[in-house]
């Protein structure tokens, strides 16, 4: 029978790891709150050799949305009074400007959606990889909003 620990670590081993305080702060909660969803497994860590837990960057993507808006009211106020209601809540994976069009990858769980918007937009926006963004996606079109 196979152990699926073994598999799950090994997965682990391929992503990024942070630091409980970074997960807090991209979490937008305290560092007391993180180490108790640790401690109450309510988000999955990895322990290293010396003892200190590690949450994977998966762990923080899932929890992202859950942790801005915990309520229907908070939700609405937090995707900016737009008619579009498809919106998701990511993390900037990569901005590269090149001339008059940049384009904008976000990961969104376990899926990415490439947005190509104006070069001016993203300045103006002030887009780095690691931020957290949302992308609206209308029809055809998928726009972006810093959040």
């Amino acid at each position: 029978m196979a152990r699926p620990s073994k598999a799950k670590h090994r997965e682990v081993a391929n992503e990024q790891l942070l630091k409980p305080r970074e997960a807090a702060l991209e979490l937008r909660i305290s560092f007391p709150t993180i180490k108790q969803w640790i401690y109450k497994k309510r988000i999955r860590s990895v322990r290293t050799a010396g003892g200190h837990h590690r949450i994977p960057q998966s762990e923080v993507d899932r929890l992202l949305f859950r942790t801005r808006a915990k309520t229907a009211p908070e939700r609405t106020l937090l995707m900016r009074q737009l008619s579009g209601r498809n919106q998701l809540v990511g993390r900037v994976e990569s901005v590269r400007i090149s001339g008059l069009m940049a384009e904008v990858v976000l990961s969104i769980g376990q899926q990415q959606i490439t947005a190509i918007i104006t070069s001016r937009s993203a300045r103006e926006m002030n887009l780095k990889a690691g931020q957290t963004a949302a992308a609206l996606i209308k029809s055809t079109e998928v726009m972006i909003l810093r959040v």
